[in-house]
């Protein structure tokens, strides 16, 4: 598998990358991990979004799924699609609400998102905990995180190789247990362990730098990538913090950059 990162700036796009999305090679086919404000442009520097197979939105904040319009007007308008537009959905698995979550961004008036409900385009299908699904040549194994909504930590499994990506999510249990021995961590850290606001972080809702080097130490994984750095905080405080806490290697990632699982 490869791993691209189209996106990994915190709460919304950074002077640097767009919002939260990762594009994932595994064999022929290609899935997206959320697909964030600014995303989408990003995705066309390496894949023709009708060459996408599937997408996967941990949760609906619009930081991981606001360009899920813009695809669907990429897919629904192209003038020379490469397909039979009447028989050819994409699937999409993410949160039970997502239909209605999609549509409203899609179409913000009754009367408009009375004529489009988005399924010409996309084929929803609802995750839930401990699911598993084959999806665009891989096995996803799915779990529920602790946020302010309903999210999940996603597990794709592909020629003997796993990648584990956190969405967002304070420290969780669950996540340890879905990463237990993969092979590369994607994972928030969203704020320093300690600020003028805390001694500790709020739970349930992102992961301090410390804390996500404490999940990858806790699931033994064999690397850790560091990602969701909002533009107000210091990513190499956040670097630095999960290196105390983890001695695998640890990275903080890049809009895109790539890595091989």
């Amino acid at each position: 598998m490869r791993l691209i990162v189209l996106g990994c700036t915190g709460s919304g796009p950074g002077p640097a990358a767009p919002a939260s999305g990762y594009l994932v090679e595994a064999g022929d086919h290609h899935l997206v991990l959320d697909l964030g404000n600014g995303t989408l442009g990003a995705m066309q520097r390496h894949l023709d979004p009708f060459e996408l197979d599937a997408v996967l939105l941990t949760h609906l904040h619009a930081d991981h799924c606001a360009d899920m319009s813009g695809l669907v007007v990429h897919r629904r308008y192209h003038p020379s699609p490469p397909y039979d537009p009447t028989v050819r959905r994409l699937p999409v698995h993410a949160p039970a609400e997502a239909p209605e979550r999609l549509a409203a961004a899609y179409a913000p008036s009754a009367v408009e998102r009375a004529e489009t409900d988005l399924s010409d385009v996309l084929a929803f299908h609802a995750l839930r905990e401990n699911g598993v699904a084959e999806i665009a040549g891989t096995l996803v194994r799915a779990r529920r995180v602790d946020h302010l909504c309903e999210a999940y930590a996603l597990r794709v499994e592909h020629g003997g190789r796993s990648l584990v990506y956190s969405g967002d999510t304070g420290p969780c249990a669950g996540l340890v247990e879905l990463a237990r021995n993969a092979d590369v961590l994607l994972c928030e850290a969203s704020w320093p362990h300690v600020t003028e606001a805390w001694d500790a972080p709020p739970p349930g809702v992102h992961l301090s730098g410390r804390q996500a080097g404490e999940h990858a130490a806790a699931a033994g994984v064999g690397r850790l990538l560091l990602t969701h750095v909002p533009p107000w905080f210091d990513g190499a405080v956040l670097l630095a913090e999960a290196k105390e806490a983890f001695d695998g290697p640890v990275e903080l990632v890049r809009s895109d950059a790539s890595y091989v699982i």
